[in-house]
């Protein structure tokens, strides 16, 4: 059954939730892919958008089908913002996308709600959550695609969803990848998120925090290898680095809400990080099928002042008290002229 639209009628499955701020390059196409796809009860497509500038609200107005909202762009959080579309949303579960992630088939949420639709053995703990896989553009350098692809193959097989649970309040006995949870492609029950456990309102790794508070409610998440979607961060090099330092200091706060505060890297520590890694991508790339030999030779030279960025700027945001001016949220926010929004951001980052 195709989406439907704000007027419709009856009892709604699902609401595909997309958050929008100058997403144009990417809205159109992902909103083509969520409207075609194949599912059987009826599903809404919700946009709140937080002060674009480019030709988002303008591609919305194209895909009639689509429910916006517009809110100024101080008012956004990633997890407030996230809260505020479950109090909006219509459907049973609320399916989560950022502007620039593409579902790769026509059954992306049929599969991405399975987990949650089917009904527990006994003794078995529900699932209320759910992440899907992410697969890197065709245009991203060599040592982010590799870390995606990574990422996700240590969440489990991709022929299956793979359930993690724990007792209640024992998230902490979990390791790092049972731990993990992205909301860039995920969906959630809406009762749930209405009740006990809603977004933490957090400017970076709200979804992180959100599954450990899952888990530790004693209910559990589920990882959904075949709801893909096409994902990677398409930032400048010279943006790269800030974005690194935004999330390594969301993580640090996540772990210092958690009780395990993340250590600090010493130069001597972070230099062995990055001969380690530039030795493993280089050797990588001589070996990926993917590339030619001249952008093999390319991203042997280039790939290496990436992950520079990388390290000293998770360095910087272990160690750092007052990273205003490392922070890509902040620069954007300033950029933009949004004040409120820069000095908000930047109390919540020293």
């Amino acid at each position: 059954m195709p989406a439907v639209g704000a007027d419709s009628r009856g009892r709604i499955e699902a609401t595909v939730f997309i958050p929008t701020f100058n997403g144009a390059a990417y809205l159109d196409r992902l909103l083509t892919a969520v409207e075609t796809q194949d599912f059987a009860e009826k599903f809404e497509i919700l946009i709140i958008d937080s002060g674009s500038t480019d030709d988002t609200l303008g591609i919305v107005s194209r895909h009639p089908l689509v429910r916006l909202v517009t809110i100024p762009q101080h008012e956004f959080g990633h997890g407030r913002t996230r809260n505020q579309a479950a109090h909006l949303a219509r459907g049973t579960f609320v399916a989560y996308l950022s502007h620039d992630a593409i579902p790769l088939d026509t059954h992306w949420l049929e599969r991405l709600l399975e987990p949650m639709r089917r009904t527990p053995e006994p003794g078995e703990t529900a699932c209320v959550a759910v992440f899907g896989r992410q697969v890197a553009r065709h245009n991203c350098f060599p040592s982010l695609a590799y870390e995606i692809d990574g990422v996700f193959a240590a969440c489990g097989p991709l022929d299956r969803a793979t359930v993690v649970s724990c007792s209640p309040g024992a998230a902490d006995t979990l390791n790092t990848q049972d731990l993990f949870y992205s909301d860039v492609n995920s969906a959630t029950r809406r009762d749930v998120l209405l009740g006990a456990i809603p977004y933490r309102d957090m400017n970076y790794s709200e979804d992180l925090a959100f599954a450990r508070d899952v888990l530790n409610a004693g209910l559990a998440k589920a990882y959904e290898p075949r709801a893909a979607v096409e994902h990677s961060n398409d930032v400048t090099f010279a943006e790269y680095g800030k974005r690194v330092f935004d999330e390594t200091r969301g993580r640090r706060a996540a772990a210092s809400a958690a009780g395990a505060p993340l250590p600090d890297i010493s130069w001597p520590g972070m230099l062995a990080r990055l001969a380690r890694d530039v030795a493993r991508t280089l050797a990588r790339i001589v070996r990926d099928p993917r590339y030619s030999f001249g952008a093999k030779l390319h991203w042997m030279t280039v790939n290496p002042w990436y992950l520079a960025k990388k390290w000293v700027n998770i360095r910087r945001a272990l160690g750092d008290r007052d990273g205003r001016r490392f922070s890509l949220e902040v620069e954007r926010a300033s950029r933009a002229g949004d004040e409120k929004t820069g000095e908000d951001l930047g109390r919540r980052i020293r």
